[in-house]
């Protein structure tokens, strides 16, 4: 009986170091983004979206100022060409995505000299 009450026990501190341990970690996630800066987002189904992130390690964070590459071939020269699209001009005028956390794999910066950074800058003229 005393075995029990002790692997119960144990059980009961690792559940609970758990949860405490994951909600730290999320609030230290949600605080190295800054909502100012551009962040390369990759979703479970492949797509990648380029924004100003927000609410990281909420259930549905939100990414603004959105935009996405559109790849094209042509169909003569077989030649790949891409381009960066902002998101908002689409039917619906789309002015924010609302992300499942679920969904996100996962997220990184985008560099201040980096081609996407150049894009979003010349897209800005």
């Amino acid at each position: 009986m005393h075995r029990l009450v002790v692997t119960c026990s144990l059980v009961v501190a690792a559940i609970a170091s758990f949860g405490c341990n994951r909600t730290h970690q999320e609030g230290t996630a949600s605080a190295a983004i800054d909502s100012k800066k551009y962040y390369a987002v990759l979703l479970s189904n492949g797509s990648v979206y380029f924004g100003h992130l927000e609410g990281m390690g909420a259930p549905f964070p939100v990414l603004t100022d959105v935009f996405y590459v559109q790849s094209a071939t042509n169909p003569e020269t077989k030649a790949i060409t891409s381009i960066l699209v902002k998101r908002g001009k689409e039917w619906h005028r789309p002015d924010r995505m609302i992300l499942n956390e679920k969904s996100i794999v996962f997220v990184e910066p985008v560099g201040a000299d980096s081609k996407v950074a150049e894009l979003i800058a010349e897209s800005r003229k």
